[in-house]
């Protein structure tokens, strides 16, 4: 029998760890394996397929050196949030964190803000899918793409928790493989050694050079490729629902942080060394870098292909978005900071009504489709993206502010450990400061942070709602 979050225990609680809220109904039935495709179906997706065109646009060739510095802050955010993950596995994760370290404030608003982003991010995945069938289908309206997959997510997201953990464990694996093979491919063409001639690594140099921009250049491209790498907090908000947090979590942690700087740094390389950079990079998203790199090549059928390949890439982050949105909304319901009527679980022990909730993201993708085709990715992209920097400053604060409180003992029993504690969390903070400042200067994201702001204060507005409400012990079902 399945255990609840309740059952299980990390072997790090003492009596110096503060207790966070209980939350029980959900099924441990995710393994290590499952966590961690979970954690790369939702980084490898848009950011890396659709975002990167417009990333090489702003950076040239030197993007490489812009995937390396948001692999480095992606080092930090995972071993952090890992460490607090092992010692609380609980739904909700880094919300909960926030709440019991920082304040009640600051919980419920990075929840908020995750769950609100995740549900943005379920429509930039199904706009992005109607995108790229629009490579083969060009006359068949967007919307028509849009409904269809969010009617299947939707069934998929309904099944047990160890069923869509397995279903999103095999619809990930297809994409790390067909990277592994693009890399592969990619390979060949720039040695040689298969049946083309040798591409080399000229076009890394040529056309502008390697830094057509300057340094300004490959800062301003972070701003979006930092987006790449988030997903490895998505361990954390399955750790409610893994099978042995103290151990799968450090496992999936490590796993899915490095194969992510490997397949990223690796995959835009060779993208870049195939194809002239100018001919790839485009401020306006119309297709996959991926898709025109193998065009500009010209092998048969591979741009097709491809094109199957990064569909399938946008269904995956989609249908792991949706899984992080649901968990967030109910844990927010059982913090008493939602209506009590979306904490409430299916037989199968899913959040069904939060899960209904979380498909309104959905619901926009199809009017954005319908109306503004052109600008749909752009907008639901970026909106999400001044949320997210919210979420990881949060993190990171709050991961200064756990190390401060656990003891000794539990800091050394800590199955992963971010070193030289506490300049790695500062200096992620800075730097994370200073990406968010340079939207500004980013075409298409001058907006993002402002418009993040408004949306703050109504959060904090239902935030100040609710505590009032639960207070007096009146709270909404």
């Amino acid at each position: 029998m399945a255990k609840s979050s309740r059952d299980v225990e990390s072997p790090l609680h003492s009596a110096a760890v503060p207790a966070l809220p209980a939350q029980d109904g959900l099924q441990r039935r995710l393994s290590s394996r499952q966590l961690t495709m979970i954690a790369l179906g939702s980084a490898i997706g848009v950011g890396l397929f659709l975002g990167s065109s417009v990333t090489i646009e702003l950076a040239g060739p030197a993007v490489i050196v812009t995937y390396l510095l948001g692999a480095l802050m992606a080092i930090v955010m995972a071993y952090a949030i890992a460490e607090m993950a092992v010692v609380h596995p609980v739904a909700g994760s880094f919300g909960i964190y926030a709440e019991t370290y920082l304040s009640p404030w600051a919980g419920f608003t990075v929840r908020a803000t995750y769950g609100l982003v995740q549900i943005i991010a379920i429509g930039a995945e199904v706009t992005a899918v109607a995108i790229y069938c629009g490579f083969w289908f060009p006359q068949v309206p967007g919307w028509i793409w849009v409904m269809l997959v969010s009617a299947g997510l939707v069934a998929i997201n309904a099944l047990q928790v160890g069923n869509f953990g397995e279903f999103e464990y095999w619809f990930a694996l297809i994409k790390v493989v067909a990277i592994v093979l693009f890399i592969a491919v990619g390979l060949l063409l720039i040695t040689g050694l298969g049946p083309w001639p040798a591409v080399g690594l000229a076009n890394l140099t040529q056309h502008g050079g390697f830094l057509p921009h300057g340094w300004r250049g490959v800062w301003l491209a972070l701003t979006l490729v930092i987006t790449s790498y988030m997903g490895v907090e998505v361990i954390a908000v399955t750790a409610g629902e893994a099978e042995n947090p103290s151990t799968c979590i450090p496992k999936a942690m490590r796993k899915i942080v490095y194969r992510l700087i490997i397949f990223y740094l690796m995959a835009i390389t060779v993208m870049l060394a195939m194809t002239p950079w100018d001919r790839i990079g485009s401020a306006s998203i119309t297709s996959s870098p991926f898709v025109r790199a193998f065009e500009t090549i010209g092998i048969p059928f591979a741009a097709g292909i491809m094109n199957l390949v990064v569909i399938t890439a946008a269904l995956s982050s989609a249908n792991t978005n949706l899984y992080l949105s649901t968990r967030m909304l109910f844990s927010l319901s059982r913090g008493k900071y939602a209506p009590q009527w979306l904490g409430r679980l299916s037989t199968k022990g899913v959040p069904h009504r939060a899960l209904a909730v979380s498909s309104a993201g959905m619901i926009a993708a199809i009017l954005l489709a319908v109306f503004a085709h052109k600008n749909a990715f752009l907008l639901l992209y970026g909106t999400a993206v001044a949320g997210m920097f919210y979420v990881w400053g949060v993190i990171l604060i709050t991961h200064l502010r756990f190390r401060g409180a656990i003891s000794p003992a539990t800091l050394s029993a800590l199955p992963l450990k971010l070193p030289l504690h506490p300049w790695p969390t500062l200096i992620a903070l800075l730097a994370l400061f200073g990406i968010a400042l340079s939207t500004f200067w980013v075409s298409g994201m001058e907006y993002t942070v402002p418009t993040f702001l408004p949306l703050l204060a109504v959060m904090s507005v239902i935030y100040g709602v609710y505590r009032s409400k639960s207070r007096v012990g009146v709270v909404p079902h």
